[in-house]
């Protein structure tokens, strides 16, 4: 970039006076430079029609002349990294940022939030940590998912205030008596980010590339075919009933890219640019739902704006600030909320700790202070005895149980649960337990090799959409199940769920379910510890936000008013 490199010589010759003016040779300014006279002469002449300073030479060979600066480089960096954004030069301003991070904060700030430029609505949002590709399947992190629910459709989806699905590449769908044959009615106008037309075949060829990654394999154990019943009809025929199936369908695991193409989908807004320093996203001109307002979003990937600590965001995870966080002042809180998401211990049946030792464990955790004093940034979270609203742990006798003298800890992310294990940890020790404690360092389990000699688990489990369904898949699929139980326990597990999706009453399903959970934590096998709250703060004049169960907010419904003429 020709006019960072130029800023970068205006710098040298700037900092030995701070912006005095200085007397100083052609030789004496090219050293500093690290260039020729000649070339220093031509940088001279460039910098002083662009109105940056004004050089005065003296004839005659190393003759010293008069440089007098009218502008300090942080204001024409600042000038130049508007001019980038306005001309939408995304990749060029993150080079112009590149500063230490007191300087970087200060000159970010006004660029952040939500502004119009060029006559385009941005919202920009600093985010801590870089993004992970965008894979088809299940995602381990709140933003990978949030950003696959923007950029890629299903044939169902979910919107807010409902639990149940609704049609979104699909218009309806239709289920035969039996519940085996479900009929998908695909809209005919639909139309993929690079202008081309979708054809169900497309979404059919997306769908079986779905079904060959083993945890979708998992979510769609009922599916014994897909099929193309006619040009705009896709056809599932079941092996079972699963009245899951339209929920399946409108996860964000399930979302459809093109079968050739996997970064281009169908959602209201499409990739443009995604690095380790910025994602950008643009509205989609031809998104068959309602258009979004906001023309732009962009993450700043700005790691060294935060703190250095594991799980820092903007100021945490859960806490997204819409703004610089130094001027945090400015921002206002737009919506919060507890999440319907939990941390959780898991204990392993008939292994080192007997039911009676288990409960036992279960009541140290809930009946002590041990998790209303974890030290943690306060109202951060939310110490909890059920895994969703009205579903509540069981309340057991008080027992007189020794417990094992060696237990052995596994957990992964987030930063909270190491804190907890500490805590746990010396807990236990004054009972006459040790607690050997091993991190796996991942947000979820997958590739995890160290559950066979794990006694406790402690995750973190996301709640989607459809908090029921979402636990359900939860048991499905997760890698946990099959490691935390005996064969014939997982095995006993999956009769159990194949059951429950029978049920085509929805009430009735979901309290078919909540037995399953209730069960778990009657057994002592699950515990829920708490919950987050959650938290997105905004500068004035960003409308439209409202938090979803991820904590995260629809980029569709977002909007900024018109600026002021």
């Amino acid at each position: 970039m020709r006019l960072l490199n130029r800023l970068n010589q205006y710098q040298r010759l700037w900092q030995p006076s701070a912006g005095e003016t200085q007397s100083a040779s052609i030789n004496e300014l090219a050293s500093r430079c690290f260039c020729s006279e000649r070339h220093m002469r031509t940088l001279l002449r460039q910098m002083q029609a662009s109105g940056w300073l004004n050089w005065q030479s003296q004839s005659g060979r190393g003759k010293r002349g008069t440089l007098r600066f009218l502008a300090t480089p942080e204001s024409l960096r600042s000038e130049m990294l508007e001019q980038a954004l306005n001309a939408g030069q995304q990749q060029n301003a993150l080079a112009l940022a590149q500063l230490d991070p007191d300087d970087l904060r200060s000159l970010l700030n006004p660029f952040l939030g939500g502004l119009w430029q060029n006559e385009t609505p941005t919202l920009r949002i600093p985010y801590y940590r870089s993004l992970e590709p965008l894979q088809p399947g299940f995602l381990p992190g709140r933003a990978e998912q949030h950003l696959a629910g923007q950029i890629f459709s299903g044939l169902t989806r979910f919107i807010n205030h409902s639990f149940l699905p609704q049609g979104d590449l699909a218009h309806h769908w239709d289920v035969s008596h039996d519940g085996l044959c479900w009929n998908f009615h695909v809209h005919s106008t639909l139309h993929w980010h690079n202008g081309d037309t979708v054809t169900a075949g497309q979404l059919l060829e997306r769908l079986q590339q779905l079904l060959d990654l083993p945890a979708l394999r998992k979510l769609f154990a009922s599916v014994e075919t897909i099929e193309l019943a006619h040009p705009w009809c896709l056809t599932f025929r079941l092996h079972r009933p699963d009245y899951w199936l339209a929920h399946r369908l409108a996860s964000y695991g399930s979302r459809l890219a093109h079968p050739h193409h996997p970064l281009i989908g169908t959602g209201p807004f499409r990739l443009v640019t995604f690095s380790r320093e910025l994602v950008r996203l643009e509205s989609h001109e031809h998104y068959h739902l309602g258009h979004p307002l906001l023309k732009a979003v962009e993450y700043w990937i700005t790691p060294q704006l935060f703190e250095q600590d594991l799980g820092t965001s903007c100021r945490h995870p859960v806490q997204i600030a819409i703004g610089e966080p130094d001027e945090l002042r400015h921002l206002q809180p737009v919506s919060n909320s507890i999440s319907l998401g939990f941390c959780y211990l898991t204990l392993r049946p008939g292994a080192r700790l007997s039911a009676a030792q288990a409960r036992s464990l279960v009541q140290i955790i809930h009946h002590t202070s041990l998790l209303q004093t974890l030290p943690l940034e306060e109202n951060l979270i939310t110490p909890s005895r059920e895994l969703l609203p009205g579903w509540h742990m069981p309340e057991w006798p008080a027992e007189d149980v020794v417990l094992p003298k060696q237990l052995t800890l596994l957990y992964h992310l987030p930063v909270e649960l190491h804190t907890m294990a500490e805590q746990l940890k010396r807990y236990l020790a004054t009972l006459g337990c040790e607690l050997t404690v091993i991190f796996h360092d991942s947000k979820n389990w997958e590739g995890c090799t160290q559950f066979a000699g794990a006694d406790l688990m402690m995750g973190d489990r996301l709640i989607g959409e459809a908090p029921e369904y979402t636990l359900e898949q939860w048991l499905r699929c997760d890698p946990l199940w099959p490691n935390l139980l005996s064969a014939p326990q997982f095995a006993h597990l999956q009769a159990t769920l194949d059951a429950v999706q029978r049920q085509p009453d929805e009430p009735e399903r979901n309290r078919a379910l909540k037995d399953v959970f209730y069960t778990l934590m009657n057994e002592a096998i699950l515990t829920p510890l708490f919950n987050y709250q959650y938290r997105i703060s905004a500068p004035p004049g960003v409308e439209g936000i409202h938090l979803n169960t991820r904590g995260w907010f629809d980029f569709a419904e977002a909007w900024l008013p018109a600026p002021a003429r």
